[in-house]
């Protein structure tokens, strides 16, 4: 299989699938975690169907000091993994493409939901995120979108928007695929000093001993209620 590099909506909209077309959006610098997000594509859109990846850095969701200007762009290396994880096209819209007018003046509000866990200490984020999304759902037109649990206030608030605006489209949770240490696979983990990986592992550390805890503890209540 070879994948197309397409960077304009209308040759996208050219291409008239057979079956369904599912997407998987990322901000590009795939790694493993994006490559499973696209064989799980592969799968939902069979093989008569089309599996888009987005490759975008969205300015709108990027905050005052963030990363916008640094953040990872790879993409002969993306295409490459792309293809290898069996994508059709990988779509790799400018800013102008996707923005034709310049920063919107009308963009989608996260709600409540977006003001509190990340969204407290990144103000805007999650309505840059999801005016984003939104747009690239109009600009790819899937059947089937997917998204990693990893962000998982980021999922919870795509699937609020796409029911409560009625978009019509499937969105499908990938579960989190880790490193061998534990740490969650992440394009900004190039960022991290060793000793910062380290207390980067202490949150995913307390989560899975919370987790074997509470599945002792409950094991014992089940052993006990037999007896």
């Amino acid at each position: 299989m070879t994948t197309t590099l397409l960077r304009t909506a209308g040759e996208l909209h050219a291409r008239v699938p057979a079956g369904r077309r599912a997407v998987a959006m990322t901000m590009g610098a795939l790694h493993e975690g994006h490559a499973t997000l696209i064989r799980t594509a592969r799968e939902l859109a069979g093989p008569d169907g089309e599996v888009v990846v987005t490759v975008f850095v969205n300015p709108l969701q990027f905050g005052a000091g963030e990363d916008l200007d640094r953040y990872p762009r790879t993409l002969e290396a993306d295409l490459k993994l792309a293809e290898q994880a069996g994508a059709d096209v990988v779509f790799a819209p400018s800013v102008e493409e996707v923005y034709p007018g310049g920063e919107p003046q009308v963009r989608i509000g996260a709600g409540p939901m977006g003001e509190r866990l990340e969204g407290a200490t990144r103000p805007g984020h999650f309505d840059g995120m999801l005016t984003v999304v939104g747009k690239l759902l109009h600009l790819t037109r899937p059947d089937v979108a997917l998204f990693g649990q990893k962000d998982a206030q980021q999922l919870a608030l795509v699937r609020r928007m796409v029911r409560d605006l009625n978009f019509g489209i499937e969105i499908v949770g990938v579960p989190t695929v880790r490193e061998e240490d534990g740490l969650a696979l992440s394009s900004r983990n190039r960022y991290l000093s060793p000793g910062e990986r380290r207390t980067a592992l202490a949150l995913s550390q307390a989560l899975f001993a919370g987790r074997d805890r509470h599945a002792a503890q409950e094991a014992l209540r089940a052993r006990a209620r037999a007896t």
